[in-house]
């Protein structure tokens, strides 16, 4: 077993583990206590993520190989602390965006009430970087769910064809390889909860194990290319293109039109309405202030979600 610790004095705008890893973003990470999204912020829980990387994504987490490892970390005190079963460092500062700047990000913010309420509410939330299938195939259940329910949804594909990963006497489960997700049945996973998505993730499974596609390998293209070029996955439409640019292939500018986000607009930014996707979203990502605009709406999406 390999242990480390990051200093907290070391991370430009700080961490929050909590917030940055109970919001919405990624599905991937769970909490040994087994309280994700309960809303329980008290103590120094321990959260975790198994990986078991196929060629692609390996290529873009700084693991020694692609799996199976697992990773488990907790803030406390002064540090962040953490246990692999491979050198994680570097990986936990991929993953976790430990290298963001937060102090730069906020001043580069519109000065806005609402904008400023959710950097104040959450400072130390940063966006994750996610392996890209992964980050997809959660985002593709994702639809028209709650987000306790999207992680439930996840953990047990994990659970059920995740390959297991031993660290200190305890197990975990990596999410499934592109090809085990690619042999199962639409039954099979309609069985697991999944419903109308079941045969949208067999699918996707089946375009990245044959090499079909790879959401990988979006990275790199002009961001309106990159979105078009996600969407030829099956269940994957404009919203899910532009949570998976932000939450795992380093998009910053990218803003995900939700219900929450729509609502955002309704409430808050009629102005950005042009009645389409693709318009509106630019609307609001120029009124967001660009670059960075997906670290706007993550905040704003966390601090709306949770003031119900």
């Amino acid at each position: 077993m390999e242990t480390g610790s990051i200093p907290l004095s070391s991370l430009p705008g700080g961490f929050d583990a909590h917030a940055t890893l109970e919001s919405g973003q990624s599905y991937l990470w769970r909490r040994e206590d087994g309280r994700m999204y309960e809303g329980d912020e008290d103590g120094s829980p321990w959260y975790y993520i198994a990986l078991d990387l196929d060629r692609r994504d390996a290529a873009t987490v700084p693991l020694p190989d692609g799996g199976p490892h697992a990773i488990r970390f907790r803030v406390a005190a002064d540090s962040l602390e953490w246990e692999a079963t491979c050198e994680a460092h570097d990986a936990l500062v991929h993953l976790l965006r430990l290298d963001d700047d937060l102090d730069a990000i906020v001043a580069d913010a519109p000065d806005e009430s609402l904008i400023d309420e959710a950097y104040d509410a959450y400072r130390g939330l940063r966006l994750v970087r996610d392996p890209p299938f992964g980050c997809t195939v959660s985002f593709i259940c994702s639809a028209q769910m709650r987000v306790e329910r999207i992680h439930e949804m996840v953990s047990t594909l994990a659970r059920e064809y995740g390959e297991p990963v031993t660290l200190d006497g305890r197990t975990y489960h990596a999410f499934p390889t592109p090809d085990r997700l690619a042999a199962t049945t639409e039954d099979e996973l309609r069985d697991l909860g999944l419903g109308y998505r079941a045969p949208y993730v067999q699918r996707t499974a089946e375009m990245v194990a044959t090499d079909e596609a790879h959401p990988a390998a979006a990275a790199g293209l002009a961001y309106e290319d990159a979105r078009e070029y996600l969407t030829r996955f099956v269940g994957v439409g404009e919203k899910v293109a532009d949570c998976i640019l932000l939450f795992s292939l380093g998009y910053d500018e990218a803003i995900p039109l939700d219900t929450w986000m729509r609502t955002v607009v309704s409430d808050y930014y009629p102005d950005c309405d042009r009645g389409n996707y693709a318009e509106t979203s630019r609307a609001l990502r120029e009124r967001f202030g660009g670059r960075y605009a997906g670290y706007v709406q993550t905040y704003v999406f966390h601090l709306l979600r949770t003031r119900e």
